[in-house]
């Protein structure tokens, strides 16, 4: 089973430029996560963060009793195994193929024999879709494969946490919606804790059991996904709606006056209601998500803490999902 990420009071800056201060979440272990925002709020300096490769000047990060922040650099080194990490460009080697691209984590940090090291990275290319690919350099293939390709180069060290930079980034919506599914028969297969970085809706939408987003360099939420599905806050709302009308402009947040501005102008169109759209399950053959039942528990007893909106959609969602348990299966042949 993956492992539970506690940060506490993270605070970020490259100089003078304050990059997010103070951001505490927990990302629950085996559960997929997603992060949200505008771009430029920091999303992959907080996944770097995470791993240690960013140092922020408070806060802390615990992983198994390590944290990420502060301590000794053999520690947070050792730890660092405990992950896998899809960059957004794939971060690929040019000049090797991609089973050498991909074995290179075994390689560096193992002492397998290459027998087992390429049962392995097979293993791995066959799950991320690659198969007959190997020999390719990453020149030769399209992005979308170069992504997989980074996934399949994450996972060959059994990482317990998986952090996804932007993996729908240059993707058409096709692909996305593949990569979205991959990424759902994963935590099935591995039980991992994941982290997707992102500010794609449709993954949004459908893939995590868990939202937050950043902007204002703040944590403006985070949670079970409903939470922010069905929040009032104007810059989510925003956001979800794909709409100028809002906080966030094009280069940077909005000043008072720009906002003022619009609140004067003539009404908006007023926002269609938001449908929260089914989680996404595991390819038929795969394994349940073990994450479900473990998520299904952690919410419910918590949902007195939760705002009236979020508290209605996970009754609904819950209700609806025993409901359909309990429908009889069509017969073999029926036509169904």
């Amino acid at each position: 089973m993956g492992i539970e990420v506690v940060v506490e009071g993270l605070t970020k800056s490259f100089g003078k430029q304050s990059i997010w201060r103070d951001v505490s979440l927990t990302l629950p272990a085996g559960e997929v996560s997603v992060m949200l925002g505008p771009s430029g709020t920091g999303k992959t300096v907080f996944l770097k963060s995470l791993i240690g490769l960013l140092k922020p000047e408070q806060g802390r990060v615990l992983i198994n009793g390590v944290d990420m922040v502060n301590s000794p650099e053999r520690d947070i080194y050792e730890t660092r195994k405990l992950f896998g990490l899809m960059f957004q460009d794939g971060a690929l080697f040019g000049s090797m193929s991609l089973f050498d691209n991909i074995a290179f984590p075994l390689r560096e940090h193992t002492r397998k024999k290459e027998s087992e090291i390429r049962r392995i990275v097979m293993e791995r290319i066959e799950v991320v879709g690659l198969l007959g690919a190997e020999g390719k350099l990453p020149g030769e293939i399209s992005g979308g494969m170069r992504k997989r390709a980074g996934l399949a180069r994450a996972l060959v060290l059994d990482p317990q946490i998986i952090l996804c930079d932007e993996p729908d980034s240059g993707l058409d919506p096709v692909r996305t919606a593949y990569v979205s599914q991959l990424l759902i028969d994963l935590n099935a297969q591995l039980d991992a804790t994941m982290l997707i970085v992102t500010h794609n809706l449709d993954i949004a939408a459908t893939v995590p059991d868990n939202m937050g987003m950043l902007f204002l360099r703040e944590l403006v939420t985070f949670g079970p996904r409903e939470v922010l599905l069905t929040s009032d806050e104007p810059v989510v709302s925003q956001f979800l709606g794909g709409r100028r009308e809002g906080p966030i402009g094009m280069s940077e947040e909005k000043d008072a006056a720009t906002l003022a501005a619009e609140a004067g102008a003539a009404p908006a169109v007023p926002a269609a209601p938001r449908v929260i759209v089914p989680q996404l399950e595991p390819s038929p053959g795969l394994p349940p998500r073990k994450a479900v039942a473990r998520r299904r528990e952690r919410v419910l007893g918590m949902i007195d803490t939760l705002p009236p909106a979020a508290r209605t959609a996970i009754r609904e969602t819950y209700a609806r999902d025993s409901r359909a348990a309990t429908l009889p299966m069509p017969a073999a042949g029926s036509g169904a």
